[in-house]
């Protein structure tokens, strides 16, 4: 974006603007991250909502593993997200913003894992599993339409099933020892499970300066809903928030860091189903417009 007429007539108020550290040159591109079954086209409304309220934003919704492709296993997309994101991060000097959608949002978790100097500003996780899934939804019966989410953890947890997206971060409490063993994705991203990059891992991912968790009762597919602001069930299928996790009382990965330097926001929203959140304006003039600058 230009520099505005009054600014380039005043350099007074050039050097004030400096001084205060209000940008003047445009904001921060934002990179999207679709979920499953989703592709670009779902996110032309949240692309014309950002431009509408901050013009001249570069808005890029990373075009891989669209449709039926997302069932791909998840360290393979992070791979491929990975590259494209590093093509348009490079050429913002400033940094940029991340906006990941529900599958999406674990796939950018552990893409700021993996690099070690990003320069991404803000993750928004919008409607995301952070903490896994576990329920009945219409997405699982299209996925395994012969099981019940009492016997989806059959499918899952073997070296077949981790093959299939969904299952590297289906969380069924009522076998939590067969998904630390057999779950390969989202028990090393929590930290759940010790390993040699959790370090370098917590380090990279703190290195964000705001996360924005956005999730809501209504969703009907995250299940639990709270899992987009990083709950689940335990054995008895009651609510364990957040605060109340292991991974965020040992801080495996920094979230308990985020929460103490003011840094995590959580918005919550009711009468929202799954695939509205990327086309509710309320949505986004409340829970994500703000954190775009």
């Amino acid at each position: 974006m230009k520099t505005p007429q009054i600014v380039r007539e005043s350099p007074v108020l050039l050097l004030l603007l400096l001084l205060s550290g209000v940008h003047i040159d445009g904001y921060r591109p934002v990179i999207i991250v679709h979920g499953i079954f989703d592709g670009p086209k779902q996110f032309k409304t949240m692309s014309q909502f950002i431009t509408k309220v901050h013009p001249g934003t570069k808005v890029e919704v990373i075009d891989l593993y669209d449709n039926l492709a997302s069932l791909k296993p998840l360290w393979r997309q992070v791979r491929g997200f990975r590259k494209a994101f590093d093509s348009i991060a490079q050429k913002a000097p400033d940094g940029v913003h991340l906006l990941c959608f529900s599958q999406g949002g674990l796939i950018c978790r552990a893409l700021l894992y993996g690099i070690p100097h990003h320069n991404v500003h803000t993750f928004v996780s919008l409607s995301s599993p952070q903490a896994g899934q576990y329920g009945d939804t219409d997405y699982l019966k299209w996925v395994f339409p012969d099981s019940a989410k009492k016997t989806v953890f059959r499918i899952c947890y073997n070296r077949l099933g981790q093959k299939v997206s969904i299952c590297d971060y289906w969380n069924d409490p009522h076998h939590r020892s067969r998904y630390l063993k057999s779950n390969n994705f989202l028990p090393l991203l929590n930290g759940e499970i010790p390993h040699k990059e959790m370090k370098a891992w917590r380090e990279n991912f703190l290195r964000i300066k705001k996360l924005v968790l956005i999730g809501g009762p209504d969703d009907g597919v995250i299940t639990p809903w709270q899992s987009s602001r990083f709950g689940s069930y335990d054995s008895n299928e009651k609510g364990v928030e957040m605060r109340n996790q292991e991974f965020y009382k040992n801080d495996t990965f920094g979230l308990k860091t985020l929460v103490a330097r003011g840094d995590v926001e959580e918005c919550v929203h009711s009468g929202v189903k799954h695939v509205q959140w990327h086309s509710n304006f309320t949505v986004f003039t409340t829970c994500i417009e703000k954190w775009l600058t």
